[in-house]
């Protein structure tokens, strides 16, 4: 009913959308055929590119969801158009989380559609929308373990499983940190219908600052080494090598020199 009021215009997907999904798919083959001389380079492009599309599809899950729930001005806005120029913060949406994959190859979640929760009406939904993204990081996880933990890595050439590896920790560290009840981020979104009034008053003026928040205390090497641990338990269970990841982050960081175990043959 509600995808009624939006023009096809509205619903077109991007083209800089398709040409960062063409990036992704280019160096992809590139990174699987062996093709880039410096294979770091490749893996750098093939991940920073797939990492934009899941940002893409993460905030177009939220802005899906509360078209159908009922705001229907996310049409109006481009947020279907999987456009990231169209984004509230392209910012926080997506300059912020890739910069912060090349510092520390950390998966954090990134910024904003801007839903009008006027529109809205139901606790239920309003939790809906914002376990939309967090949720479609979690698929895209799936998606990329696949391989590993169906045992079908057999004939994939290094480097890709490395990249593959490294990206699917990204996925995983964004579905956790998306879904921490913190201010600002998601998981609190999740929760926030079903507080007392009282509550969200007095939580609402830390919002800003919770994505800065969880960010600060990474760098904590006590909680930085806590919360990568457990990471790497995830990914055991779904038979990806934390080595793999590893190696996957130092090739993404093809300006840096590369363990001698991470090595590959260009």
């Amino acid at each position: 009913m509600t995808t009624a009021t939006t023009s096809r215009g509205d619903r077109r997907v991007s083209p800089v959308f398709v040409g960062i999904a063409a990036v992704a798919a280019v160096t992809g083959w590139a990174t699987w055929t062996g093709f880039a001389e410096q294979p770091g380079v490749a893996v750098f492009l093939f991940v920073t590119a797939a990492w934009i599309v899941s940002l893409c599809l993460h905030e177009y899950a939220h802005a899906r969801t509360a078209l159908h729930s009922g705001d229907i001005s996310v049409g109006e806005k481009g947020y279907l158009t999987l456009n990231p120029l169209k984004y509230t913060h392209a910012l926080l949406s997506i300059v912020l989380p890739v910069v912060f994959v090349v510092m520390g190859g950390i998966g954090l979640p990134g910024g904003a559609v801007f839903i009008e929760r006027g529109r809205i009406r139901g606790r239920l939904r309003h939790s809906l929308i914002s376990a939309a993204g967090p949720l479609t990081n979690v698929l895209f996880a799936a998606v990329c373990t696949a391989p590993f933990w169906l045992h079908a890595v057999d004939g994939v050439p290094r480097e890709f499983r490395y990249a593959l590896a490294f990206l699917a920790l990204l996925q995983v560290t964004a579905a956790i940190l998306n879904f921490l009840p913190v201010p600002g981020l998601d998981g609190y979104g999740v929760i926030e219908p079903w507080l007392p009034y009282g509550v969200k008053r007095q939580v609402e003026p830390f919002a800003p600052f919770g994505l800065l928040f969880v960010f600060a205390l990474l760098w904590v090497p006590s909680v930085n080494t806590a919360f990568f641990d457990m990471i790497y338990a995830v990914l055991r269970a779904l038979n990806v090598s934390g080595g793999f990841s590893d190696c996957g982050y130092w090739l993404y960081r093809f300006w840096s020199e590369t363990p001698e175990l991470c090595v590959v043959s260009p």
